[in-house]
């Protein structure tokens, strides 16, 4: 359990008016407190303010009523982990909805398309991988894996099949928060000029950013989003070397959370669709990568 949710679990507990017989009996009641804390942290104007500083109770701001905000789907067989993810993921505005195993969540999806999923890698019947594969397959729906294995290998497959991020149990819920808007702040972001640039050629490799088409040697190639992005930048500073860190900000952004591994997961996908032609990319030994034509 983590640090978090065990938190949250003991004022619940200490909350509960039925004492041992039901020590989860507080839990909402706990994230009533929560919220409450969170608003006067910040400065809110409670009505407790109002009152002293003899000012008319209708002028306060619903501080918690909110447009309804982005859809966001939980996948996760551990209805207490679902319940701390929602708790803090509708606090900042997020609509959620959750599942609790593989199959189910392709029928949400298909039913109700998300904005981001949060998947877990071990569930029921159909695991995380092949989730995450299927629907690869058909979008790019912007995920991130949760799991309570932290190995390299798992992390490596994830990102392999398409994970935007990879998160490790335990972990603080406000990180998740954090990953997550950074995650849907970049896919959302209007590319503004960006879209009106011209190709950019290196090599018998064309990149177009406007269309998200990258040919090589005149045949189109199938690219996921991280990887177009990835070979772009590099190909936009064709011949200069860009360190894994200089990557990451220039890729996923200065907020990412993630490790620099990353990088050389997608670096090893890009090369092998760049195999067979006259441009490839090079390891510079200790500082990171460039673009280079033959």
């Amino acid at each position: 359990m983590s640090r978090s949710l065990y938190c949250l679990w003991t004022i619940g507990y200490k909350l509960c008016p039925h004492g041992d017989s039901n020590p989860g009996f507080g839990l909402e009641r706990a994230a009533s407190w929560s919220t409450r804390r969170w608003g006067r942290e910040r400065g809110y104007c409670t009505k407790e303010k109002k009152r002293k500083e003899n000012l008319p109770l209708c002028s306060i701001a619903p501080r918690m009523v909110r447009m309804p905000g982005e859809l966001i789907l939980v996948v996760d067989d551990e209805t207490n982990i679902v319940e701390l993810e929602r708790l803090y993921l509708e606090r900042e505005g997020f609509r959620v909805s959750s599942v609790g195993d593989g199959l189910a969540a392709l029928d949400q999806v298909e039913k109700e398309p998300p904005a981001l999923m949060v998947l877990d890698l071990m569930l029921p019947g159909l695991d995380g991988y092949e989730v995450c594969r299927q629907v690869r397959a058909k979008s790019d729906l912007p995920i991130i894996m949760v799991t309570a294995r932290d190995d390299d290998i798992d992390k490596i497959i994830g990102l392999e099949l398409g994970a935007d991020d990879y998160l490790a149990k335990p972990f603080n819920p406000r990180e998740l928060v954090a990953r997550v808007k950074a995650i849907l702040r970049r896919s959302s972001a209007p590319r503004g000029a960006k879209d009106e640039a011209a190709p950019i050629h290196v090599g018998d490799v064309s990149i177009d950013q406007s269309r998200r088409e990258v040919l090589v040697a005149g045949r189109q190639m199938s690219l996921r989003a991280k990887e177009f992005d990835l070979l772009h930048t590099l190909a936009e500073n064709r011949g200069r070397v860009l360190t894994r860190e200089q990557l990451l900000n220039l890729v996923w952004g200065y907020d990412f959370l993630g490790q620099t591994r990353t990088i050389d997961v997608h670096v090893a996908h890009l090369r092998k669709i760049l195999a067979g032609s006259h441009v490839s990319i090079e390891t510079i030994t200790g500082v990171g990568y460039k673009l280079v034509t033959s």
